[in-house]
């Protein structure tokens, strides 16, 4: 993974934590320095007291409590700085270790608290799912998420018109019209238009069309009836004839029109017939699915049908996007109404809730490698680009009191094991030199 050059800046500062954590380590670094400043005096001290046994073993005690905090403030001392400034080497670990401690605990953080158990561990606590029903059923949050939602489908329709996204439907539309599944399709929306009682409306609206039609052209259907029976039987027949038989002719035509027109009719009893019976070839003629999808395949190849197909899709996302923007447009009830019944889903349904979770789970899952590589790099990389001084201050400041409690206890530890030491030494072998 690639990552920028580190730039020197300092990490964030909480000034009032850090004034409280500064003046403790101020009070027990003098506290650990004072008892070091105390050792010696008792050292230098046991030297003007008469000699003995209890003035040795004091002298061993301070002498080895001396030594034991030296030890421990050059230990302390040697992480963060060159003690007493000179470049002693191995010391000033931390300035000079600052990439490797980035990196360090880069790695620690991604492979010890990024783990898979960790992460199986918060989402089985987490509860997606509940957290989805109770966003999702909740006006307050699913109205606002259906608005930005549809503030997106301006951008949606976009990319369904970028060029690859076109060329691809534009493929993908004709193989999906002229496979069996389209026949089953086109089965099933006749069947639900049968049962909703909907053919008629089509037949009627059909009708009333055709009766339009013949009630604005009926002058020019009777100019033509008239033309033919004088084609046919002459000029004087069609000066005699000619105005009867075309208004016979267009009178028995209204006729049949009106005949059509009750919903009883046999014209209307035969067209549903005709309805259930190519319904039933659709679902069980392989031959006439192949017929229904060549002449669909046909009918988008052909330019006045793409020409249209353009033209309407246009129009469509004008209305699309000009109802997405009002809050109140049938997009955001559409999309309010969708977000309401999947949580209601949720709400009901187990299986739905175990396999969202299960699904943020996998999918959480299958990021966690790439995600544990970018945690350590991102951890290296600040950590690499923040000022020496300032990560020097800040780790000390967090770590220094307890620092300064080594150097405590090594002073006492030191003493008490001097002490001890010469005590068991004394009796021993009678002398000790000291």
């Amino acid at each position: 993974m690639h990552l920028p050059s580190p730039i020197l800046i300092a990490p964030p500062r909480d000034a009032a934590g850090e004034a409280a954590l500064r003046a403790g380590l101020r009070r027990h670094r003098a506290i650990a320095t004072g008892l070091l400043a105390g050792m010696g005096a008792v050292t230098f001290g046991t030297y003007a007291l008469p000699p003995g046994y209890w003035t040795d073993l004091l002298q061993a005690s301070a002498k080895a409590g001396l030594v034991g905090g030296l030890a421990d403030w050059f230990a302390v001392t040697a992480l963060f700085r060159h003690p007493l400034g000179l470049p002693i080497p191995h010391t000033a670990i931390i300035p000079r270790q600052k990439e490797r401690l980035g990196q360090g605990l880069g790695r620690f953080v991604a492979n010890h608290v990024f783990t898979e158990a960790e992460v199986r561990r918060v989402i089985g606590g987490l509860d997606a799912a509940g957290i989805a029903r109770r966003f999702l059923t909740d006006p307050a949050t699913a109205r606002p998420a259906a608005e930005a939602i549809a503030r997106a489908v301006p951008r949606l329709l976009t990319m369904l018109e970028d060029g690859r996204a076109g060329r691809l439907l534009g493929r993908l539309l004709p193989r999906m019209v002229s496979g069996p599944a389209a026949a089953r399709l086109a089965a099933r929306t006749l069947r639900l238009l049968v049962a909703g009682g909907r053919h008629q409306e089509v037949f009627g609206l059909g009708l009333s069309q055709i009766k339009a039609l013949v009630a604005a052209k009926e002058e020019s259907l009777k100019a033509a009836i008239e033309e033919r029976v004088r084609a046919e039987g002459g000029r004087l027949v069609g000066w005699m004839a000619g105005a009867a038989v075309a208004r016979r002719v267009l009178g028995a035509l209204n006729a049949e029109l009106e005949k059509m027109e009750p919903g009883d009719s046999d014209l209307r009893a035969a067209f549903a017939a005709w309805v259930e019976a190519e319904i039933e070839r659709l679902e069980s003629d392989p031959t006439r699915a192949e017929a229904i999808g060549t002449a669909l395949r046909g009918a988008l190849a052909h330019p006045a049908v793409a020409s249209w197909l353009a033209d309407s899709w246009a129009r469509l996302r004008v209305a699309l996007e000009a109802d997405a923007a009002r809050p109140e447009g049938r997009t955001v009830s559409l999309l309010t109404g969708l977000l309401s019944n999947l949580g209601d889903l949720l709400e009901t349904d187990e299986g739905a809730r175990n396999r969202l979770n299960r699904g943020v789970e996998n999918a959480l899952l299958t990021l966690l490698p790439s995600a544990q590589g970018r945690v350590a790099g991102f951890i290296a990389n600040v950590v690499g680009g923040w000022d020496t001084a300032t990560v020097v201050d800040k780790i000390e400041l967090r770590v220094g009191r307890d620092l300064q409690y080594v150097r405590i206890n090594g002073t006492v530890v030191g003493a008490l094991a001097g002490g001890a030491l010469f005590a068991l030494l004394h009796a021993l072998f009678g002398h000790v030199a000291v």
